[in-house]
């Protein structure tokens, strides 16, 4: 019989319950004995949900308040002192590694002011991790109470027997980094958190765990020699447990692990091996020859990454496949990951029109869809005729929809010139220009583009999307928005204004409801981080922007403000990366679409006299290809290519802005630098500042904007922190080249903080104007 499995299920909830608790819980609206209770709720709600299905295989421990790998830092004491040493409850101490804590001294008790750990993308998603942070004597404590046998008892009690699902000893540690000041290497500790691990698994066999999926996602990697040397020593020893533990499944997905094809004899001792076969199938045969004689291979055919319907007829293929050269007892129907990235239920959507609902699965009909196939190929196809049938019949219906194609879109693209992606002039001669037109101080400061999106915003959204408002109230009511938007920076003495954007409900489905080629969702949400979540568009066919969609805004503001004002878009690539991209043409199609449609949006912006156009790509590092090599360059020649696509139109003296998240991108600089942008602002304040020093290792000629404070977290970085950090930027880039902004928008925060850390920016920047004056 071949098995059902999913690899884990998304947290928030049908109606984002999560967010909604642990945003109370912070706010003081809730207990911790309500949030948590809470959360017991939801994992017995989503383990019903998989039961109910017909899924054999359902997943434990793959429930987190924040982040599954900040659970596993506090599992295995890997918690900085820095927070261990307020003695708080273990809820808060986990908090506060996430987000950051600061309060006063009260009642005797001394102030906290502590920044959140590092938060990176998760491989090339869209969520982010709380990045483990080690000391050079860094020790290794299994938690005395651990999460992933509390919850394996708690779904028993429930009636449910669950897989546990744990993040390997090798992944964790080679996706964690040092401390500040720190230099050991965090995978040379594999031998001391081994026996934490041991102690885990023993401890889940005593709770009557029969099998364990240990995740190892870091195999898709190109590994550094000391994390795959790492492989046959951990896994070894865990293997050689026996009886004295759980069978283990190692998981991999988002990438094929071939050219890691030796590591797997070190893991022959394993129950099994799960790979991800929709984003890769051609590893199939390889990993197939490569198991041992008893393996089993867990099938990722279902797609946990995308929201498309599984073509049954396609992974069947895939599964059979496998069967013929494993048996039925050897193979087990899997999600190609975690269904975390994919919205809950496609229940929810009331109002999605009847065609293109028809070609869309979320995170419970893919459960169904596991269970479906899994049926197919044990029971033969006779015992789902009708599924099967239904199946085929949405598949067809997507690839005969005329809507899916625009001869016009096309037929532009093919006028696409080489001259078009090329401003007129090198940057030396448009800074001359620009500083003309612009006549920015040195330090110059600015934001990222949101501001906080108040209760007030959000409800007159609401009203307008119901039409309980007049499109021309909402317009007044946005203006005035803008108006105190304005006055604010006005009175922070920010140098480069923005609009604020309360206009706008998301970075990218803004611009998607503008364009065509979309769809839209109303309960479609996915965590992004924490309780962070978005609402993807979903790209259904050919994109075009039928009418300007954000000069209304940008021109009032223009008109209120006494400073240069930014435009603000989102760039070709973020657009891509943060929707539900089609699957039926190659990206790179889909982005030099969007390029097309923003190239007329930035033109449109210089008209109405913008001089600074923002154009941001945070997701550009997100879409990069997880192995160096032929794919990577590729994706960067036509990703650098679309952005400036998008922005090559204007004339030298409109200077063009980008921003990108993180700053690991040493290994793509090249592609940084060839974006052309005038300036650059990255997401680097949680980043060594060492980092910098690629911009004077490649000569970059132009301005860049690290950021210097964190707007994840709601903590106020006092003005000498601020000041400390420009200090280090100034290590490695000119003062000329600096500008001073923070990491990212301000969208999620609230005004007071909000405006207490500008000052503290400003503040910051103005003293080292005068410093540096000349």
């Amino acid at each position: 019989m071949v098995q059902s499995s999913v690899l884990g299920f998304p947290r928030m909830g049908r109606l984002r319950d999560l967010k909604k608790a642990t945003e109370a819980y912070w706010g003081d609206k809730i207990s911790r004995d309500e949030l948590l209770a809470e959360g017991k709720r939801l994992r017995s709600e989503h383990w019903k949900i998989q039961k109910d299905a017909g899924v054999d295989v359902i997943p434990s421990n793959d429930f987190a308040f924040y982040d599954q790998v900040l659970d596993h830092i506090q599992l295995f004491g890997v918690i900085p002192e820095r927070y261990s040493k307020y003695g708080l409850h273990p809820v808060d101490e986990y908090f506060a590694m996430g987000r950051g804590l600061q309060k006063p001294a009260k009642d005797g008790q001394e102030a906290i002011d502590v920044p959140s750990l590092e938060m990176v993308k998760w491989f090339d998603s869209n969520y982010h991790y709380v990045k483990p942070t080690l000391q050079d004597t860094q020790t290794f404590k299994l938690n005395a109470d651990p999460k992933p046998v509390r919850e394996f008892l708690e779904a028993k009690e429930a009636g449910v027997v669950t897989r546990p699902v744990i993040l390997g000893p090798v992944s964790f540690l080679t996706l964690a980094k040092a401390d500040r000041g720190q230099t050991l290497d965090p995978i040379s500790k594999i031998d001391a958190l081994l026996p934490a691990y041991v102690e885990l698994l023993t401890k889940l066999k005593e709770a009557g765990a029969t099998d364990v999926q240990i995740d190892e996602p870091v195999l898709v990697f190109d590994l550094p020699e000391k994390s795959k040397a790492a492989f046959k020593p951990a896994y070894e020893k865990l293997g050689s447990l026996g009886a004295s533990a759980p069978r283990l499944l190692l998981a991999t997905y988002f990438g094929d692990i071939v050219h890691n094809i030796e590591v797997l004899p070190a893991l022959h001792s394993l129950h099994g091996i799960h790979v991800d076969l929709v984003r890769h199938p051609e590893q199939l045969d390889t990993i197939v020859g490569a198991l041992g004689p008893n393996q089993v291979l867990s099938a990722g055919v279902v797609d946990g990454r995308n929201i498309w319907k599984t073509n049954f007829k396609a992974a069947i293929e895939k599964v059979e496949l496998a069967i013929q050269k494993l048996g039925k007892d050897r193979v087990i129907v899997a999600t190609s990951s975690s269904l975390l990235h994919v919205p809950h239920t496609l229940a929810s959507e009331k109002t999605l029109d009847a065609e293109v609902r028809d070609w869309f699965s979320f995170a419970v009909e893919k459960t169904a869809e596991v269970v479906v196939i899994a049926k197919a190929v044990t029971e033969g196809p006779a015992a789902v005729k009708e599924q099967l049938e239904a199946n085929a019949a949405s598949v067809q219906s997507r690839a005969s929809s005329k809507r899916t194609n625009d001869p016009q879109v096309k037929e532009r693209q093919a006028a696409v010139s080489d001259a078009m992606h090329n401003r007129k002039s090198e940057f030396t001669t448009r800074i001359a220009e620009q500083s003309k037109s612009i006549n920015l101080p040195l330090f110059p400061t600015t934001t990222i583009g949101s501001f906080p999106q108040t209760k007030e915003i959000r409800i007159q959204r609401n009203k307008f999307t119901k039409g309980e408002i007049t499109p021309a109230e909402y317009e007044q009511f946005i203006e005035k928005e803008i108006r105190e938007v304005v006055k604010i920076q006005e009175e922070l003495d920010l140098d480069v204004l923005v609009h604020g954007e309360p206009e706008r409900n998301d970075m990218v489905q803004y611009f998607g409801e503008r364009l065509t080629g979309y769809v839209f969702t109303t309960h479609a949400w996915v965590q992004s981080y924490g309780s962070r979540c978005v609402r993807p568009p979903i790209i259904v066919g050919d994109i075009s922007r039928p009418a300007p969609m954000t000069v209304k805004e940008s021109k009032y503001a223009v008109s209120v403000a006494n400073k240069p004002m930014k435009g603000m878009l989102t760039g070709p690539i973020t657009c891509l990366r943060w929707s539900f991209p089609r699957d039926d043409v190659h990206q790179s199609v889909q982005a030099q679409q969007l390029a097309l449609a923003l190239r007329d949006e930035v033109v449109d912006l210089e008209a109405a006299g913008i001089k600074v156009i923002q154009v941001d790509e945070p997701a550009l590092r997100e879409g990069l290809p997880l192995r160096a090599g032929t794919e990577r360059e590729k994706y960067l020649q036509w990703a650098v290519k679309a952005f400036r696509l998008a922005t090559a139109g204007v004339t030298d003296g409109t200077q063009i802005h980008s921003h990108f998240c993180y700053s690991e991108f040493q290994d793509f600089f090249h592609a940084i630098a060839a974006l052309d942008a005038d300036v650059l602002s990255i997401e680097n304040s949680k980043s060594d500042a060492k980092l910098l020093k690629v911009f004077i290792d490649e000569a970059y000629p132009r301005h860049i904007g690290p950021g210097v404070y964190d707007i994840h977290s709601p903590r106020v970085p006092s003005e000498q922190e601020i000041k400390d950090r420009l200090d280090e930027m100034l290590q490695y880039l000119r003062p000329d080249q600096l500008w001073v902004n923070p990491d990212c928008g301000l969208k999620t925060r609230q005004w007071p903080e909000t405006k207490a850390a500008l000052t503290n920016m400003v503040n910051a920047a103005k003293a080292f104007r005068q410093k540096y004056a000349k």
